[in-house]
């Protein structure tokens, strides 16, 4: 790294809290390394308490962009000049682009897993998924997966401040989609099995299992899944949430959050360097692995 930096090096951030856990400085300076790119990009613990300034100091220290992650994906679009149509769909944020001081918002967290999904081998296009999850990357995945061809989503929340968030989400897809979605409170382990049987695929996109709440799963027992089932969790660090464990005991073939993680980051690659980034090698040097 210190043999790479110059006085010319362009710097990328990712503002998120907690976020030190965070495989994406590895993965991001290692791909600029390997195709021999003058940039940098470092983890800054920022939450919505500090963002406006962060957002701020983008421009004043004339980042090429950043990545946003948890918890300000959904509020930082205030404080952007534009946003891509998906972004504006979603109503989230992961990836911000500084054009000569105008700060782009665009959404690749619903790419990231779809291309991981394909990359895995799992066709969920025309099927059915069930996802727990109505946050920014769970509207994320949700409206991508409608956009991509999904039959058919159920989407499940507890009921706090992000369950109107996801009947929002229903209505978008069921409006502007020929995708048919419905949402559920997660508290109705009824419509959970029920919605669960005939799925394709069950996804975590929630924190739950993530820290503080390793070793924690909103799945009540290894009853509601089956072997021809797959199951996916957007958590990566642990690479084997609670979630993924029982799944594992069941037979499922299952996906940890690895690779949405790195597609989602290619696609900001992209948008930042105007390079593809180097997805075999990245998978190679980083031990990347989906799951079994």
């Amino acid at each position: 790294m210190a043999e790479r930096l110059t006085g010319h090096t362009e710097l990328i951030g990712l503002m998120a809290y907690p976020i030190r856990h965070s495989s994406s400085p590895a993965m991001h300076n290692e791909a600029f390394a390997y195709l021999g790119l003058d940039y940098a990009y470092l983890a800054f613990e920022v939450d919505n308490s500090t963002l406006e300034d962060a957002v701020k100091g983008i421009r004043a220290l004339k980042l090429v962009g950043a990545n946003v992650s948890m918890p300000n994906k959904t509020v930082v679009g205030k404080y952007l000049d534009k946003l891509s149509p998906a972004a504006e769909l979603v109503g989230a944020v992961n990836t911000i682009v500084n054009r000569d001081g105008v700060l782009e918002g665009h959404i690749t967290d619903g790419i990231g897993y779809m291309e991981s999904l394909r990359d895995y081998d799992i066709d969920v296009i025309g099927k059915k998924m069930t996802i727990v999850g109505a946050g920014g990357a769970a509207t994320a995945i949700e409206i991508q997966a409608a956009l991509d061809g999904v039959a058919e989503i159920s989407i499940f929340n507890i009921k706090d401040k992000f369950y109107e968030v996801g009947e929002e989400t229903v209505r978008k897809i069921n409006e502007k989609t020929n995708c048919k979605a419905k949402m559920f409170d997660l508290a109705d382990k009824d419509a959970l099995r029920r919605e669960i049987a005939d799925s394709y695929l069950l996804a975590n996109a929630t924190g739950m299992g993530m820290k503080p709440l390793e070793g924690k799963t909103w799945l009540p027992d290894a009853s509601y899944l089956r072997p021809d089932l797959i199951v996916t969790d957007t958590v990566y660090a642990p690479a084997e949430t609670e979630f993924l464990r029982i799944a594992k005991e069941v037979g499922c073939k299952h996906m940890n959050g690895f690779g949405m993680m790195l597609f989602q980051g290619a696609a900001g690659f992209k948008m930042w360097t105007g390079h593809d980034m180097p997805i075999e090698h990245m998978k190679e040097v980083l031990g990347i692995r989906y799951g079994e």
